[in-house]
């Protein structure tokens, strides 16, 4: 069975800790489905985009976005289809059912790979060898185990996820030494990174870290790719120690995390309504919602804005709604005449 050395270094402790204070806040803060939507689709943009740019897919991030979209690009196939396929496997992976096994594997590297490489190396270990090249100095940076070592690598790492005295290593340092020995034996032709962020955000999620899967590492690693690449090789020149990528890999969650918990802090329901709600995010229709983000964009909301907001709506249906965001505290009314603004509370 393939046993990871590292330390738990000040640096990885502190990292952690950053999580860990990040994740409570995220996890429990009372957010309106409107935000909720809006957070999870942003990861997604951002995991969909930057995890295959990192791996020279040329469309930047609105043409990603379109593509997510289902709106047409103009671009090449492949850039194109790389999106498709990396959206599809992060749906996968969002299936609470799954089991993390050898075919588990091959389905992601089938998903991501689908319609690029031939349908006979989909799914299927490399049997040949291959190395890995700096892509500006054409210079060998890596060197995979041998073709007929791999399905042997994977097998034991595959042990190393479902042995019970590793169940107390730390979520995100079993996602991170996960992510590294995926790539080191680079199981697959083509692919392999893709295949690798996705068994780590897996592990993530599986063991209670998906934290409503509003973060995005892809972003991180691409940000500078050089860093990426360099704490990966890291592990080589260190005979295998993993501390140098694992401080790098936690340091990326912490900052994205970090992130996300300001975002979360300055839009999340007040104390107040987070015990009305028992911390559950309230259950609001799509004309609450419009009138929710109205109000954050432009201050408040005044009964002759009703038309623009919603044509060929009573005033009255309008009214009704605001008295639900009146009466769940979400919202005020300031005045008592035509003139009353609302605004959030």
């Amino acid at each position: 069975m393939y046993t990871p050395q590292f330390l738990i270094s000040n640096k990885i402790l502190k990292n952690i800790g950053i999580i860990e204070a990040s994740k409570e806040v995220i996890d429990h803060a009372p957010l309106l489905p409107y935000y909720e939507r809006q957070f999870r689709e942003d990861a997604l943009i951002r995991t969909v985009h930057y995890g295959t740019h990192i791996e020279g897919n040329e469309l930047n991030l609105t043409q990603a976005e379109k593509v997510l979209a289902g709106q047409d690009v103009v671009a090449r196939e492949r850039d194109i289809q790389e999106v498709i396929n990396y959206r599809k496997t992060m749906d996968f992976i969002n299936d609470k059912g799954l089991m993390i096994n050898d075919e588990l594997i091959k389905k992601l590297h089938r998903i991501t790979i689908n319609k690029i490489l031939p349908p006979e190396k989909c799914g299927e270990y490399r049997k040949t060898q291959v190395v890995i090249k700096n892509n500006q100095t054409g210079q060998v940076s890596f060197r995979p185990p041998e073709a007929d070592l791999v399905a042997e690598q994977v097998k034991d790492l595959l042990a190393f996820i479902s042995a019970k005295q590793n169940q107390d290593i730390h979520p995100v340092l079993e996602s991170g030494i996960v992510h590294y020995e995926l790539v080191r034996i680079h199981p697959f032709t083509d692919g392999n990174g893709r295949v690798a962020r996705a068994l780590s955000t897996l592990i993530l999620f599986m063991q209670g870290y998906d934290i409503r899967k509003f973060f995005s590492l892809e972003e991180y690693f691409d940000r500078n790719a050089s860093n990426y690449y360099t704490a990966l090789q890291s592990v080589a020149k260190e005979n295998g120690d993993l501390t140098k990528w694992l401080e790098y890999f936690t340091e990326g969650l912490a900052i994205e995390l970090s992130k996300i918990k300001e975002k979360v802090e300055k839009i999340s329901v007040d104390g107040k309504l987070r015990e009305k709600l028992g911390g559950k995010p309230l259950l609001l229709s799509d004309r609450q919602l419009r009138i929710i983000e109205y109000i954050q964009k432009t201050g408040f909301l005044q009964n002759q804005a009703f038309e623009e907001l919603f044509p060929m709506v009573s005033e009255d249906t309008i009214l009704n709604e605001l008295k639900v965001l009146v009466k769940n505290g979400i919202i005020k009314k300031q005045g008592v005449t035509k003139g009353a603004k609302y605004i959030m509370k």
